[in-house]
């Protein structure tokens, strides 16, 4: 690695289910404005810009090359990316090597997505395969619910954590100006929401949202010229299984392992961390649902297998708790798809600069993870800092 990384630029747009009077590229110019803007640079000081969404629910074809008037990204060299609900992590991740490796100084990252353009349940089911699971899949949610099943009956969990879990995102959304979903639930609201697919009522899953989400990374030296407060890329990891839930080995007996055991793994290893819940601070995770709370906390190899679910019902991952968990409101309440997994990043770093308005944490966060999970059960997990002192 030839050099370190920083995020010195945010931009982001409200989310929404519907925005019949803003094109994409309107869209897309509002978070890039302000990104620029927050790295204090124009768009001549960008050396390249990657932009990605999952263009098939749109229904467009190479939008990058549609989009370039408004991204600013005409004469630059670039990258568009797909890679399902990782797409904007893997942004992200592109931007990273990028700049360690001397290819460019600054990188412009865009998410997106315009839901309101196309039916995404139907276009994600035409992914299954047609013979052995397309006939009784309901998209993403098919997914999400054996997950969540999964869980319940693996650790015992009761279904209110469910109900609690969802509880404290629409508490932090409704601190959010910029989450799609910002009322206010009780657990008893969220438990007796009808229920959709076992084990998700109405109320735990997450919408179809519209919006943008722009990040400015610099290598080091330019960085420190553009903020006060960059916030450094400390570590990433991405790790994909294709078929089969995600699982390795699952036949043999062996351990749980899991995209995500690998990943967490892989993060705390490389940088020395014993004790995750007191070395970090906070998680802003790619939570579809709220069982992936104390599902990802455990696979993360963040708690022992068993014991997320109590530590939630303790108020330990709430806001105000001493591991805050995605105080954005997260992917329940503000998912479009394109810049579900930029924004975690984007949050996370809000914290750690501690310009997330209403609502940031209340405790000092000095280390913080970010996540991605989507298609081909893949998922990215970054690791950032305000100091790399």
């Amino acid at each position: 690695m030839s050099h370190r990384v920083a995020i010195t630029g945010i931009g982001q747009t409200r989310h929404s289910g519907r925005r019949p009077y803003h094109n994409d590229g309107e869209m897309i110019h509002e978070a890039v404005s302000l990104a620029l803007a927050d790295a204090d640079i124009s768009i001549k000081d960008i050396d390249t810009v990657i932009i990605g969404n999952m263009d098939l629910f749109e229904g467009h074809y190479l939008n990058d090359a549609m989009l370039a008037d408004y991204s600013g990204s005409i004469g630059k060299s670039g990258f568009k990316m797909n890679t399902g609900g990782t797409v904007g992590t893997m942004e992200v991740i592109t931007a990273w090597y990028n700049i360690a490796s001397g290819q460019s100084d600054t990188v412009l990252v865009i998410g997106w997505e315009k839901h309101d353009e196309g039916p995404v349940t139907s276009a994600i089911t035409t992914i299954y395969e047609p013979a052995y699971t397309r006939w009784f899949s309901v998209g993403a949610l098919s997914g999400l619910a054996l997950l969540s099943d999964d869980y319940l009956r693996r650790a015992n969990c009761p279904m209110e954590i469910g109900g609690i879990v969802r509880s404290y995102m629409s508490e932090n959304a409704s601190r959010n100006p910029n989450a799609h979903l910002r009322e206010k639930y009780t657990v008893q609201d969220v438990m007796n929401a009808r229920m959709v697919l076992y084990p998700l009522t109405l109320l735990m899953i997450c919408p179809t949202s519209l919006g943008a989400c722009a990040m400015v990374l610099a290598k080091e030296s330019k960085a420190k010229k553009m903020t006060k407060k960059p916030v450094w890329i400390k570590d990433h990891v991405t790790v994909h299984a294709e078929e089969g839930g995600g699982l390795f080995d699952a036949l043999s007996g062996g351990p749980r392992r899991t995209t995500e055991t690998e990943a967490g793994k892989t993060i705390l290893k490389r940088n020395h961390i014993t004790k995750p819940l007191e070395e970090i601070q906070l998680f802003e995770m790619y939570d579809p649902c709220p069982f992936f709370h104390p599902f990802f906390l455990e696979d993360f190899q963040l708690c022992p297998e068993g014991e997320a679910w109590k530590l939630i019902e303790k108020g330990l991952t709430s806001r105000e708790g001493s591991f805050p968990i995605s105080p954005s409101g997260g992917v329940m309440c503000t998912n479009a798809i394109g810049d579900s997994g930029t924004l975690r990043v984007a949050e996370a770093a809000l914290q750690l600069r501690e310009d997330a308005g209403e609502h940031q944490v209340t405790r000092k966060v000095t280390q913080a993870l970010a996540s991605g999970f989507g298609g081909s059960n893949w998922t990215d997990l970054f690791l950032l800092t305000n100091s790399l002192d």
